[in-house]
């Protein structure tokens, strides 16, 4: 029989994994102390004592989300041999992810925490906020590096293109949250890239049969 008063011991890695998922479903306000810890199968006194606060396990749970839930998301921007085909496949990526079965729909990022709170969450808005901004500089400095290889005009604005794709990946998790299914979320994503030559001035490569496809939109 354990000794009386002493913390139960639990598996860390495992019980982050379950705050992740709570945070990811309910947002930092959303998800109560008491959830928290009735999730992750320990006790008030144990979550300050393995991870300080609130704030810092949330600060843990995106960390993990952003390692195991968003890298295929932007494998297709590093590795895409154009920047057309790393921004669809970000989308396309972006659909397959928000709707996986077994998870929570949507971005822990983007809805995360929108708006601070009496509850403290001034920081963890800003530490989001951050990341979102973040997701806006890697996508332009992709779209700054196809000017420079030559296949998008010197006068396409980056800064502005990446804005957009960002905002609409976005929306994509807002639509999946509110229970758009993975095909409405591709057709999005077609949507999208088909602004894709207006938005950068470019020009189609000639016989992509993709990019000669007819779209609704």
């Amino acid at each position: 029989m354990a000794e009386r008063g002493r913390p139960r011991k639990f598996d860390r890695q495992e019980a982050l994994g379950r705050a992740m998922e709570l945070f990811w479903r309910k947002g930092f306000a959303g998800a109560s102390l008491s959830e928290l810890t009735a999730a992750m199968g320990i006790n008030p006194p144990s979550l300050y004592a393995a991870f300080g606060s609130k704030e810092a396990l949330f600060h843990e749970a995106v960390s993990l989300y952003g390692r195991t839930e968003s890298p295929e998301i932007w494998l297709a921007v590093e590795e895409a041999p154009t920047a057309r085909e790393a921004f669809d496949g970000f989308l396309r990526a972006t659909a397959f992810s928000f709707t996986q079965p077994d998870k929570p729909h949507g971005c822990l990022i983007v809805l995360g925490a929108l708006h601070a709170d009496d509850t403290g969450s001034e920081a963890v808005c800003a530490a989001l906020r951050k990341l979102r901004a973040d997701n806006v500089t890697d996508l332009a400095a992709r779209l700054r590096r196809a000017v420079d290889e030559g296949e998008l005009p010197a006068g396409t604005d980056c800064d502005g293109v990446a804005a957009f794709y960002v905002t609409v990946q976005q929306g994509m998790s807002i639509q999946a949250r509110d229970g758009a299914s993975r095909e409405t979320l591709l057709a999005v994503a077609d949507g999208a890239m088909a602004a894709w030559y207006g938005l950068t001035g470019g020009r189609p490569a000639a016989g992509s049969a993709r990019d000669a496809a007819s779209r609704p939109w």
